[in-house]
Order: structure tokens, then sequence, then C-alpha cells
């Protein structure tokens, strides 16, 4: 399937309105190295903008060369995901049952590493989901991570 010059245009669109990921690089390792700079694999934590005490940590692949330096190459679609808690859990007002929280751009504009937040009201628990679109076809490679509530605390849902 091609894409059409509307889902070009949407594509775009929605890679500027899509809430950007503030993350800071905890880690990383050298994986193929390059004179013009190494692909690696890094280690990104994201503090839920929702839940304060909660921090993501995703792993993902990067591009080295040329092409990784000025930004426009695309990463492999692999990420792994591990949510916990590292302080008291806050939340800043109701959560939806279930919201992209992250996103973060994996080629110039046609790909994108989500981080879907989903509430597991029955077990008290956010369940984080990463997984990775494009705008023609996405990737079906996912991770998930759980953080269950502290006894006493119950998610505010909208």
């Amino acid at each position: 399937m091609k894409p059409t010059s509307s889902r070009i245009a949407f594509a775009i669109a929605a890679a500027l309105l899509l809430p950007s990921a503030h993350s800071e690089e905890v880690g990383s390792v050298n994986t193929n190295f390059r004179i013009t700079g190494s692909d690696r694999v890094v280690v990104e934590a994201y503090d839920d903008p929702v839940v304060q005490g909660v921090t993501c940590y995703v792993s993902r692949a990067r591009t080295g060369g040329v092409k990784g330096t000025l930004g426009i190459a695309e990463d492999p679609t692999e990420a792994s995901i591990a949510c916990r808690q590292v302080g008291a859990i806050h939340f800043t007002g109701p959560v939806k049952q279930q919201a992209d929280v992250f996103s973060v751009s994996m080629s110039l504009i046609f790909k994108s590493l989500h981080v879907v937040r989903v509430v597991d009201a029955k077990r008290n628990a956010l369940v984080y989901l990463t997984y990775s679109d494009r705008v023609v076809s996405g990737s079906a490679k996912n991770s998930v991570s759980a953080v269950p509530m502290p006894a006493g605390t119950t998610i505010p849902l909208k």
C-alpha cells in the first residue's frame, strides 16, 4: 500500500502534535563501530508527566554513522521498557483509562516510538506498553511493564 499525500500530510501533522517526551539518557553501549559514529543501544529515563514517582526506562537501538549524526537515520523498531516506582506516588490529576504518554521520533518524520499508559483498575496497577508505528505500517514488536500502586493509593480515573 503506497502512502497517499493526505496520509503523509496527516503523519507530519501528527508528528508535530504528539506529546514530546523529555528524556534523560542514563547510559549506552556501542554495538557496531563506525568511524563517523557508532550504532548504540541507549537507555533513557522518562518520568511519567501525570504520575509523579514513576519513571520508565526505555532501551532502544540508535543508528550511528553520518545519517545518525545528522538525525536523518531511521532507527530500528526494537525497544524494551521497565517502569518503576522511584518515589512517593502522586497523581497530578485524574488519568484516562488508556493514554499515549510519551512519543519519540525514530526517523526524520515517518516513524515514532510510543509509550502508552493503561490503568488496570482491578489490580490497582499502571501498565506501560511500548511499540513503534510508521505512516504505512507499524511494528508488532512491543514490550510491557507494570507498576503496582502502594497500599492505600487508588488510581484516580477520568
